[in-house]
């Protein structure tokens, strides 16, 4: 299953692959396995062409193969094995349902008024992850929480703004309406992919609230814990050169494909790591 966990994660092509690479045997192993599972749930709801109705039924039926796995047995062998990890690292369970009720909102939600809604979104399906993350990691602080909070929720954000085109094609837009308003950019002007001053603006601030949950993250790592949570750390990195490259394009996220590439994202990961200079 390890083998297959880390397959799901490699052919992703995702940060996490790059970050958690260097990461000792087991914890990779254990990261690989919770990733997997994150990344099948992702799937129930982004792939494929089924109603919204069959989603949900799969969603459902998810939950109930992660709660035997975790009391006893579930049909899924992928499940079993994150039934496993959760218990060798004494993982705590909200995260992972907390994440399935993240999932189920990208089915009923389309549309967000304002950016405390789109907060509780991101908890759910970013925050969440590294709440488990940092259990597999390891630390000292509480803080170390807080840093992983609010690590989510800008990986989450900057995530949004990269996709707001490929989510508008899905019908979905996650910028606020009250954001929309504000900049007077309309839902009509963004399913058009419309690149104007406006939407410049309205990109301008909200860069600048990610950046200030990148802010907010470093803060509330502290100085005993940076060295195991390099992994993460490398994840911070990784997204905020995205952020980054998404200010450099001049937020033209609708002609421009802003990506930091595989190259990037193993230098990035190589420098966190030999930065702590972390002997296993």
């Amino acid at each position: 299953m390890s083998d297959l966990s880390k397959e799901i994660a490699k052919k992703s092509k995702s940060s996490f692959y790059y970050a958690f690479n260097l990461l000792p045997n087991e914890k990779r192993d254990a990261m690989n396995t919770v990733y997997a599972f994150c990344r099948e749930t992702d799937d129930i709801v982004d792939e494929g062409n089924e109603t919204e109705e069959i989603k949900y039924e799969k969603l459902r039926k998810w939950r109930i193969e992660l709660e035997k796995a975790v009391v006893g047995h579930s049909d899924y062998s992928l499940i079993n094995k994150l039934g496993k990890t959760i218990s060798q690292f004494n993982i705590p369970l909200d995260p992972f349902f907390e994440l399935l009720k993240g999932m189920e909102m990208d089915l009923s939600h389309k549309r967000y008024l304002s950016f405390d809604d789109l907060v509780t979104y991101c908890y759910r399906v970013a925050s969440t992850v590294g709440l488990m993350c940092i259990e597999i990691f390891g630390y000292k602080h509480k803080s170390t929480k807080d840093y992983a909070i609010n690590l989510g929720i800008a990986l989450q954000l900057t995530n949004i703004l990269r996709d707001i085109k490929k989510d508008s094609l899905k019908g979905r837009i996650y910028i606020p309406q009250q954001d929309l308003i504000k900049f007077r950019y309309s839902e009509s002007d963004l399913l058009s992919h419309t690149y104007n001053a406006n939407f410049v603006n309205l990109m301008v601030f909200e860069t600048n609230r990610a950046q200030e949950y990148f802010n907010k993250a470093t803060m509330n790592l502290n100085l005993d814990d940076k060295a195991s949570m390099f992994a993460a750390r490398a994840m911070q990195h990784i997204y905020h050169k995205l952020l980054e490259k998404i200010i450099n394009a001049n937020y033209n996220v609708f002609q421009k494909n802003i990506k930091v590439n595989k190259i990037e994202k193993a230098g990035i990961a190589i420098g966190v790591w030999a930065k702590y200079n972390l002997v296993y």
